[in-house]
Order: C-alpha cells, then sequence, then structure tokens
C-alpha cells in the first residue's frame, strides 16, 4: 500500500480529523497503521487490542468497496476485549468511533433482561443506536445550511427592529401620458426619499449587528410554540417514551400557533438560527442517510459481557443471563429491529464487546454467543512504566489536565520526573493490594495528592508549585503505609 503523505495525524485535533473527513476520501487513506497512530495518543501500549480493532475498522470501508452481491455477505468480526478494569478496553471503542466518524453508543450488558420481564430489552440498544445516528446527521446538515440560516435569521432580525419598507403611492397620472412627447419625469418625490433613508438605516443596523453593538437590545420575536406533551407508555421492558412526532403527523391539518417572546438581538439570533436550520434541512434525506449509516458503519460496545456469563441459577429463570445472551444472539448475527425511523438491519454493526472476566471466562458463553464473537484480544495489566507514560504522554493527561487547572488561577503547576515515577509506583502498588482498577488508581492517588494544594491555591501568594519525590513520600506516606486506610481512600 502506498505510502500516506497528505494526512498529518500527530499534528491534527479530533476536530480537524473529522473535517478532513468531510473534505476527502479520508478513510482510503486512514489505513489500519495510521489509526494505530492515532489510538497511541490516547491509549498506552495494548498494542494487540488496537491493531485488532484497526484492521475490523479498515475492513468496514473495504467491504463498501467490494461490488456486486457478496458485499452482503462480508460480515464484521465482532471482538470480544478481555482484560482487568481500567486498561483502556472503553477509551479504545470510544476514540475508534471519534475516528471513524461513525454512530457509536456504549452500553451495559447487565442492564438488560430477557424478553417479558421487567427492564430493557437488547433491542433497544439499537433503537438508541439510531437515536444517536439522526442527531448526528442532523448536526453535519446543519452546520452546512448554518451560513444560508444565519443570513435569514439576520434579515428577520433587521425586519424587527426596523418599521416596514415605506411604500410607493401609486401615480393618477394615466399610462397613456407617460408616452407623451410633452411628458418630463418629475424629480424625486418624497416616497422616493423616504425610501433611499429606509434603505440606508438597514444597511447601518446591519453593520451594527454584524459588529454586536445591538446584542443587549431587546425586541420582541414571533416563535412558532411546537411545545407537545411527551406520551410515555408502559411495556414489558419498562416506561418508553412514544416515538410520535406529533408536529409532522398534523402540520397539514392544524395552522402552526406562534406566540411572542421578549430576548436581547443576541439571542433572537440564536433562536431565529435554530429556526431557519429546522426549515432548511430535510428531515427525510437525514433520516435516510442516518440508518445507512448505522446499518454500514455503526459500532455497538458491550461493556461487562462477563456479567451474563457464568453458572446457571439453581432455581428460576436466568433472566439477565443466558436469556440475554440469545436474545443478543440474532441481533448480533443479523436482524431487524423496529425503531421510530423505519425497519434497521444489524447485519453489518460491528458488535465490540468487553469484560475484565475475573469470575468467569469467555467460555462460559453460551456456544452461539462465542460464535458470534470470533476475535477475542487479551489486555494486558498495566506496569510502573506503563503509569508513568499514561500519566505524560497522552494529549489528555492527568498532569497537563492538573496543570491546565492550575494555570487558570494563575499558579505554575510542575512535576519533577522522580515525583511522577513515585506517583506511578504508589498507584501500582495500591492496586497489588487492593483491587486492581488499573489506570483509574491514578485518579485517586493524584486528586489525594493536590488536594490541599487546589483548596489552598486562590490565598497562596506563591505563583509556582513543584510536585518532587519528597512531596508525593510526605503527603501519602501515613495512607500507603497503612494498608486498611489505603483500601478506603486510595
Amino acid at each position: 500500500m502506498s505510502q500516506v503523505k497528505s494526512l498529518t495525524v500527530p499534528e491534527l485535533t479530533d476536530v480537524e480529523e473529522r473535517k478532513k473527513a468531510l473534505q476527502k476520501d479520508w478513510k482510503r487513506e486512514l489505513t489500519p497503521k495510521e489509526i494505530v497512530r492515532v489510538l497511541d495518543r490516547y491509549i498506552i501500549g495494548q498494542n494487540k487490542a488496537k491493531k485488532s480493532v484497526a484492521i475490523a475498522l479498515r475492513n468496514r470501508w473495504r467491504r463498501q468497496q467490494v461490488k456486486g452481491d457478496l458485499k452482503e455477505e462480508i460480515m464484521p468480526n465482532n471482538i470480544i476485549m478481555i482484560g482487568p478494569t481500567g486498561v483502556g478496553k472503553t477509551e479504545i471503542a470510544r476514540r475508534l468511533a471519534n475516528l471513524a466518524n461513525a454512530p457509536f453508543i456504549k452500553v451495559e450488558a447487565s442492564k438488560y433482561t430477557e424478553v417479558g420481564y421487567v427492564g430493557r430489552d437488547v433491542e433497544s440498544m439499537v433503537r438508541d443506536l439510531t437515536d444517536l445516528s439522526v442527531s448526528m446527521v442532523k448536526r453535519e446538515k446543519a452546520e452546512q445550511v448554518r451560513s444560508k440560516a444565519q443570513s435569514q435569521a439576520e434579515e428577520k432580525i433587521l425586519d424587527y427592529l426596523l418599521p416596514p419598507k415605506p411604500r410607493r403611492k401609486k401615480t393618477d397620472l394615466p399610462p397613456r401620458e407617460y408616452n407623451s412627447p410633452s411628458f418630463s419625469f418629475p424629480q424625486a418625490t418624497e416616497e422616493e426619499n423616504l425610501e433611499e433613508k429606509w434603505e440606508k438605516t438597514r444597511e447601518k443596523l446591519r453593520a451594527q449587528l454584524r459588529q454586536g453593538k445591538l446584542d443587549k437590545r431587546t425586541i420582541e420575536i414571533s416563535v412558532p410554540n411546537d411545545r407537545f406533551p411527551i406520551i410515555e407508555v408502559f411495556s414489558p421492558q419498562g416506561i418508553e417514551e412514544l416515538g410520535v412526532n406529533f408536529q409532522e403527523m398534523f402540520s397539514g391539518m392544524l395552522p402552526k400557533k406562534t406566540k411572542r417572546r421578549k430576548v436581547s438581538v443576541a439571542e433572537a439570533e440564536r433562536i431565529l438560527i435554530q429556526e431557519e436550520i429546522g426549515k432548511l434541512v430535510d428531515i427525510e434525506a437525514v433520516i435516510s442517510e442516518s440508518v445507512e449509516r448505522v446499518e454500514n458503519s455503526g459500532i455497538i460496545f458491550i461493556d461487562e459481557i462477563d456479567k451474563i456469563a457464568g453458572e446457571k441459577p439453581k432455581e428460576g429463570p436466568d433472566v439477565s443471563r443466558e436469556g440475554v445472551q440469545r436474545d443478543l444472539l440474532p441481533i448480533v448475527e443479523g436482524t431487524n429491529v423496529m425503531t421510530k425511523y423505519g425497519m434497521v438491519k444489524t447485519d453489518h454493526i460491528l458488535f465490540i464487546a468487553a469484560g475484565a472476566f475475573h469470575a468467569s471466562k469467555p467460555s462460559d458463553l453460551i456456544p452461539e454467543m462465542q460464535g458470534r464473537f470470533p476475535i477475542r484480544v487479551e489486555l494486558d495489566s498495566l506496569t510502573t512504566d506503563d503509569f508513568i507514560r499514561i500519566l505524560t504522554e497522552p494529549k489528555n493527561a492527568l498532569i497537563k489536565q492538573y496543570t491546565a487547572l492550575m494555570g487558570t488561577e494563575g499558579v505554575g503547576l510542575s512535576f519533577t520526573d522522580d515525583g511522577i515515577r513515585e506517583i506511578a509506583c504508589i498507584a501500582n502498588l495500591v492496586n497489588e493490594r487492593a483491587e486492581n482498577i488499573g489506570a483509574r488508581r491514578l485518579h485517586t492517588v493524584m486528586t489525594t495528592l493536590l488536594e490541599d494544594i487546589m483548596f489552598k491555591v486562590p490565598d497562596l501568594k506563591t505563583k509556582k508549585v513543584k510536585v518532587n519525590k519528597q512531596m508525593v513520600q510526605k503527603t501519602l506516606k501515613d495512607i500507603v503505609e497503612d494498608e486498611d486506610l489505603s483500601r478506603y481512600i486510595l
């Protein structure tokens, strides 16, 4: 495969990456190696898992390029990630969805129950994914028409600020007299002068509006009164909102009601822009594209899948374990799910499951479920060196976050190398003594370490705070040495 030159991934932000995705054939350039490079900016280690998801994402694009009936026969290779909490399972899936600009939803397997019992049924994850996809496409379409909507909203605001344009009075002169040789056009009338003055005033107001000089002025605008009561229905799966758009249903039968509101010009501009966007965006095209995106690019991340695996109960139905697995089978394999936007096929949705599997193992899942997830990836437990890299390397590293927070108070927070290593060592030690919660342990250690500083910093006269090994040991020594205390605090 040719070397990618036009995509400089390390220098791009997520927003810029998504803009590039819309501007060029970005998915062609995003090779598995490039995907891993982007994931490396946020997740330390776990190269096996990154490689697997990068191939899975690339295969989505490859399938779209296949011609003929074979395209429909190519199914996604669903993945199970196995590893303790806090090692990056959820973060990998979430960053992957951001890269693909694809509909992505994270669900907890333990919150579902078998159909017919109180609780959510597994089909609701597809409905939620479709709702999310519609919102995503709406935002994209809104950005495409925003400039036109702003122009139309500006004209409406000027109409509210300025009285209507003066109308010219009809001349009493008969039409035939205009053709008379003795007729000469009169000089500008008073009505023409008023019209010219009105045009100049409007342009002056337009300039002031664009400069923000009128933002605080209050005007009274008409807004549609399109609020309808939410109807909830009781179903075996619990309470769900009735997916009916009453405004669309009765739009041809009932006149649209409006109400008057007094708002600032700035607020009026925001309201009117949204109103104009709603008129310019074709909702049917949005729904069509949203469903297509769900069916071909959707990603569902099922967390805590190990909680629905395990031994069968001695008595009673197993409605939250094996029952959920049986309900998941047709969705993962491919079926049609009814949503408020129509039927959605799940044949080509990518499912990524994850679980710690402390008390169970993947082989405890029913055989059919194991077959639906052919790729298994084991994530490694984090070491002290991994913690050091997590603290410093990612774009959203904890040290960068706390430094930015302290910077808002005008205080420079810095960490020495030995201080960072000591924080990593303490996090690793506590993970070994207590429950291993992975990188999340760094949050508790950092919060405890900087608690006093962040409490006192607004009143401190010093503008620099340095965190070194001695300070870390002094602050956390008693907690770390008392094992029982560290279980509760760290």
